[in-house]
């Protein structure tokens, strides 16, 4: 007798609905405190389409949790020095709690640039080298957004990471570094691949735990998972049929034990993250005036 499984599938709402009831209740308590709203600036450069619906989908977080969130818009043309200059006035605006830069940027600015001239007291991404290497260490304070959303999804559904084997399928700044000191930290064994992987399945094969965020629709097949794996898919592409991930969710679901969706799976709980680290930020700034 063959017995059909299919996979859990994580609820990225409903532990974003979870982690934004909390900081609701915090900012609450914030605000009596020290009489004094929340207020973050996102700096945007061009008029990329994705990005407009993600800062869409964070405007509405932090306006639901009572976080004001205000924009710089610039031509896709601004200079780089023009941009440095913005992101200094705002470090020294005592009314700004948080800095964010949406991406992606043009071509002509450099991302690892950008980072550095944000406060690291304002950074709500956890990009400035200093927090990128307090997270390296183990001293996680405001860690980067997407690689703490799937922790934060890894924890919520009780899954255990010493000793297990991950596989990362993204060797970005922004998840597959950060994202594997986090799981280092709890001394998981992980492997990172990339876009010069040689016979990716062999690897993602063997993970107890694969995380893939190439971007690439479909890449992750039955054939690259094993039985009963648990599968976080951090890719977001939009394709004829809308927004997918990596994952061929169809057929993977039948043989995973955990599957996270696209959307609805870690985008949500990411800028629910991102609110988390916004109130740490503001904290910095309040207390330090």
């Amino acid at each position: 007798m063959v017995i059909e499984m299919t996979a859990m599938i994580v609820n990225g709402n409903e532990i974003a609905k979870e982690i934004r009831k909390k900081i609701f209740k915090d900012i609450i308590q914030l605000k009596k405190k020290y009489n004094i709203t929340p207020m973050i600036t996102t700096v945007i450069v061009g008029n990329d389409s994705s990005s407009k619906l993600y800062l869409k989908l964070r405007d509405n977080a932090c306006k639901e949790v009572g976080i004001i969130s205000k924009h710089c818009e610039f031509d896709a043309k601004i200079s780089e020095q023009k941009i440095f200059q913005t992101i200094q006035k705002l470090n020294v605006d005592n009314s700004v709690h948080g800095i964010l830069i949406q991406y992606p940027v043009p071509k002509h600015l450099s991302q690892e640039k950008l980072i550095q001239v944000i406060d690291q007291q304002k950074d709500i991404e956890g990009f400035n080298p200093v927090n990128l290497g307090r997270t390296l260490i183990g001293d996680e304070y405001l860690v980067p957004c997407t690689p703490l959303s799937v922790l934060t999804i890894l924890e919520h559904e009780h899954i255990t990471l010493k000793g297990k084997d991950i596989v990362i399928v993204n060797h970005s700044n922004v998840v597959g570094k950060p994202l594997a000191a986090l799981l280092l930290n709890r001394n998981a064994t992980v492997v990172i691949c990339h876009v010069f992987t040689k016979n990716l399945k062999q690897y993602t094969s063997k993970a107890d735990i694969l995380i893939t965020g190439a971007g690439v629709p479909k890449l992750i097949t039955t054939d690259h998972i094993k039985d009963n794996a648990i599968v976080i898919d951090v890719g977001i592409v939009e394709t004829k049929e809308g927004i997918r991930g990596d994952v061929d969710f169809d057929s993977v679901k039948e043989k995973a034990a955990i599957l996270t969706p696209v959307p609805g799976g870690v985008g949500p709980v990411t800028i629910a993250c991102a609110l988390k680290n916004i109130v740490k930020t503001y904290k910095n700034c309040i207390e330090n005036m």
